[in-house]
């Protein structure tokens, strides 16, 4: 029930952005190709394993083709303290999942803080808090024993887990010349309980659409100063080289890079809605000019 009142929480909090600082008429969904809001979506707070609090923030970019790049500054700011608090510079269409954390101290308390977007001409506020019904547990959804899948970026490195916290990995790459990208990608089965029905969006895409892929991966830009392109966006996954996907990236221009990649189980985008079980995690790319050291 706890998990349901915050799934419900959220959603009126993210459909409300309209009345903040003035705001009228933001529709319910995207209506057009370009030219509508980019609205950042809060998916609630929680614990890490070291018992630190981190903030768990999304976006909805309400287009349904245009993608939007907007730099950090008066139109990409967080407040008090920012305008950088590491969220993105560059949007996909329609709804993204927990593409960012902020950590916060234990004795945050009642403060707040605020992520305005401008774009389109419009503007959209959306307030970051620790209220308590909008605690989160991204790591295990209890009811039925999911856990997130697991990142490597390197044979027996260090596992990732759940939202994204600092980098996974930092790489170098050139303008123009393909970066290799290997990523291991695996997944353990949620230990259904013989009293828990599993529930119909948990092994389905949705009406007429056929059952959801058990794990799927999927590279994005999250921010950086030109445009990437991937070989494959969605790699495929050899479950039997231990989920190893291979992909490469080509960037446009120089400078420092955050992709982001993004591992969902059959619980499908955000969980669901229930923010449990995928994983995101950043990596650092630093580009160089062709022909420099």
């Amino acid at each position: 029930m706890k998990a349901i009142a915050v799934a419900v929480l959220a959603l009126v909090a993210f459909l409300d952005v309209s009345a903040l600082r003035g705001q009228q008429g933001l529709p319910l969904g995207p209506n057009r190709n370009a030219g509508e809001a980019v609205t950042g979506a809060f998916e609630g707070w929680f614990y890490r394993p070291d018992g630190s609090i981190s903030l768990l923030v999304g976006y909805f970019n309400r287009n349904l083709e245009q993608v939007v790049d907007i730099p950090i500054g008066p139109n990409n700011r967080i407040d008090p303290g920012g305008p950088d608090y590491g969220q993105p510079t560059h949007f996909l269409p329609r709804r993204q999942w927990g593409v960012f954390t902020i950590p916060v101290p234990k004795d945050f308390g009642d403060k707040k803080l605020t992520w305005t977007i401008v774009v389109n001409g419009q503007t959209t506020t959306i307030p970051l808090s620790l209220h308590q019904n909008y605690q989160v547990e991204p790591y295990e959804e209890k009811g039925m024993g999911n856990t997130p899948p697991s990142l490597r970026f390197e044979p027996g490195g260090a596992v990732y887990t759940g939202p994204p916290v600092g980098l996974a990995a930092t790489l170098n790459a050139t303008v123009s010349e393909p970066l290799p990208l290997t990523v291991w990608v695996t997944d353990k089965p949620a230990k259904f309980s013989a009293n828990v029905t599993r529930p119909p969006s948990a092994n389905t895409a949705g009406r007429g659409r056929g059952a959801r892929p058990d794990l799927t991966f999927t590279w994005a830009l999250h921010r950086g100063p030109g445009d990437v392109k991937f070989e494959h966006t969605k790699p495929a996954i050899d479950k039997a080289a231990e989920g190893k996907t291979t992909t490469t990236a080509t960037f446009s221009a120089p400078g420092d890079y955050i992709l982001r990649a993004q591992a969902n189980d059959v619980s499908g985008e955000g969980g669901g809605g229930f923010q449990c079980c995928w994983t995101n995690a950043h990596v650092k790319v630093s580009v160089k000019a062709p022909g420099t050291k």
